[in-house]
């Protein structure tokens, strides 16, 4: 845990120690992230970052809650407004709008996206463990409360699939859409790397669809049964075009 002369210091010199780190760690991993750079970029003495932390590893996972916490409020403040636009927009389509914040997000915020690319990919168990649980644990307090509120309004099926491994599927793709277009290697099937978000946008789709046909209630429909695929049209994102308008 950070000292008490780090809680106490001034907002502006923390800031600098903190992005410092972000860029040091985000670029060069925990293992390989030198102490001597961060504490340079800071302009502060190497030994004053003994005076804020324990030891390096609580800077990592200072830096890498901190990182979350960004994240998360950013997403938290993203998903209100949606709903402030459109109260009464179907789960899956709500989820198809937060995974196009989601991506836009990375792709704009590079320091966010190399400690998030440092926390996944570490390869230390015990540093692992330390820095993905509190990711994670963000991750579980925003996905459980927004899958149960998809199961009470009678859009997610818990008859159909057990809503607990929904939750468990998004914790395990975030990350995935998150890193795969800044990352070679990570995804083999849709070729996300180097992708833009736009580009990125029609894979996103095809996941939410895999995920929708399994816990959407299933109906009969002129479409034939089950619910309509999220597609992009020119009615915009995850709306179906009719010959008298969209739907």
């Amino acid at each position: 845990m950070p000292t008490e002369v780090w809680r106490n210091l001034r907002p502006e010199r923390r800031d600098r120690v903190l992005l410092a780190a972000m860029a040091e760690f985000g670029e060069r991993g925990f293992s390989a992230g030198s102490l001597n750079v961060v504490a340079r970029e800071a302009d502060v003495a190497k030994g004053s970052l003994f005076q804020y932390f324990d030891d390096k590893l609580d800077i990592f996972a200072t830096v890498c809650a901190e990182a979350t916490r960004r994240i998360r409020a950013h997403m938290e403040a993203r998903m209100v407004a949606v709903l402030q636009d459109d109260p009464e927009l179907p789960f899956f389509e709500f989820l198809a709008t937060l995974a196009d914040e989601w991506i836009s997000y990375f792709a704009d915020h590079p320091l966010e996206r190399g400690v998030t690319a440092a926390t996944n990919l570490e390869l230390d168990p015990v540093v692992r463990t330390t820095v993905r649980g509190v990711a994670q644990q963000h991750y579980l307090d925003v996905f459980r409360p927004l899958v149960a509120e998809g199961v009470r309004r009678g859009e997610v099926s818990a008859d159909r699939a057990d809503p607990e491994a929904l939750v468990a599927l998004m914790v395990l793709v975030v990350p995935h859409l998150a890193l795969s277009p800044y990352l070679p290697g990570l995804d083999p099937v849709f070729g996300m790397y180097g992708q833009d978000p736009d580009e990125v946008r029609p894979s996103v789709r095809k996941l939410i669809e895999v995920v929708q046909a399994a816990y959407a209630p299933v109906t009969d429909s002129p479409g034939g049964p089950g619910r309509t695929p999220v597609t992009d049209s020119p009615g915009g994102p995850g709306r179906t075009t009719t010959p008298e308008g969209t739907a």
